[in-house]
């Protein structure tokens, strides 16, 4: 047996926004999904540990009382924007698909609250984007309805597994900015998976730093960056560029 995370162990509270760092492979995302009981069994399982939510273990939890937690509950947006939304409905069609499995509304009620959010996201025009495909949108457009999707029905966590993902540089800004509007707004906790140590300093309060499955470091974003203790760490740091430091071959 080859255990992807192991002894993983982590909190988060209410309003923060948590990063959770590491090269790719180190266990971010596995740890996201388990989280959400996400991971396809088989090949994978949990064999162990808890996943405490409320004071709930969410481990022993089947199916049908997951599926009322995820998205209601805790809600996450995935790492590829180009393709997690299906191509062949609207973009409307599937907010509204989400807000009706978990509120009590109608077919044209949960359509007003998939304008209402696409309209939280800046989404210009929402009335008439609604009824768009996702190829009519751009990649950050696509985030933003990821995003829109992910908090229609205003959870307490939301996981954000590499939101910035294949975005220009730019874009990646305004979704960042984005998330702490939305975490500001909606009162809600955030964890950001992410391999960029810059986009930590900017939006987490506290870091954790994952290796090869296992937490190996947790700080206050100040504190760790200006004391980093652990050799991964250090490197993760020191390997973000630099306008003041001259490029050596």
């Amino acid at each position: 047996m080859v255990r992807a995370v192991d002894g993983v162990d982590l909190s988060i509270d209410r309003g923060e926004t948590l990063g959770v760092v590491g090269e790719s492979g180190s266990g971010k995302t596995v740890t996201a999904l388990s989280v959400l009981k996400l991971i396809p069994m088989p090949p994978g399982r949990i064999v162990g540990g808890r996943i405490l939510w409320r004071g709930r273990d969410l481990v022993p939890l089947g199916a049908h009382e997951m599926q009322k937690i995820r998205s209601k509950e805790i809600a996450i947006v995935f790492q590829e924007p180009m393709t997690s939304l299906n191509p062949v409905y609207t973009i409307g069609d599937q907010i509204a698909e989400v807000v009706r499995l978990h509120e009590d509304l109608s077919k044209r009620a949960a359509l007003e609250k998939t304008v209402e959010m696409l309209r939280l996201v800046h989404i210009p025009n929402p009335e008439r984007r609604v009824a768009d495909y996702p190829h009519q949108f751009s990649g950050g457009m696509r985030q933003r309805v990821m995003i829109a999707m992910a908090l229609s029905c205003n959870p307490a966590l939301l996981i954000a597994d590499e939101p910035t993902t294949a975005l220009d540089v730019t874009i990646q800004a305004q979704i960042l900015d984005l998330l702490t509007e939305m975490k500001a707004r909606l009162g809600m906790a955030v964890m950001l998976i992410t391999h960029a140590m810059g986009v930590v300093a900017e939006t987490a309060q506290r870091v954790v730093v994952m290796y090869a499955g296992k937490v190996v470091e947790e700080a206050p974003v100040g504190e760790l960056f200006a004391n980093p203790r652990h050799p991964y760490t250090q490197g993760l740091i020191r390997s973000i560029p630099r306008i003041d430091t001259a490029a050596t071959k």
